[in-house]
């Protein structure tokens, strides 16, 4: 619990030795990439964290269009990254900067530009059965 707390202190600034440490060290790691496009991720929420949390968090930063948390399709539960989406880099720019390393539902969130989605390769053919009717096993190695 005290680790917590002095966690939380110099991550908002509380020892000024730390503080200082933190912003000189980790911080321009992230803020070091320029937004192309108005979306952003935000990595570290809360599994407690609802889209209507987020936009409400990102909201005062510029008109914000979307604000998507990410869930497992089986339980319904957050994965603990969503993303947003405004409607210009400028507003975009203002939120990544204002909500980088902040607190949202107890827990430290970092907000870095998206990537676009990778295309999914095609699925593969299943192979053809041989002439006595069974499909040869690919797996190398022992099973069993």
């Amino acid at each position: 619990m005290a680790f917590a707390s002095g966690f939380r202190r110099v991550l908002s600034g509380g020892s000024s030795t730390a503080s200082s440490f933190l912003r000189g060290r980790f911080v321009p790691v992230r803020e070091n990439s320029t937004l192309t496009i108005p979306k952003l991720f935000v990595s570290g929420l809360s599994r407690l964290t609802t889209d209507e949390k987020l936009k409400e968090a990102f909201s005062p930063f510029g008109q914000l269009l979307e604000a998507k948390v990410i869930t497992d399709r089986a339980s319904g539960r957050s994965k603990g990254f969503g993303f947003v989406r405004y409607a210009t880099i400028e507003e975009a720019e203002k939120a990544k900067e204002g909500m980088n390393a902040k607190f949202l539902d107890g827990w430290v969130i970092f907000v870095d530009p998206a990537k676009p989605r990778e295309p999914k390769p095609p699925p593969q053919q299943e192979p053809e059965p041989s002439e006595t009717g069974f499909r040869t096993n690919k797996t190398i190695g022992w099973c069993g």
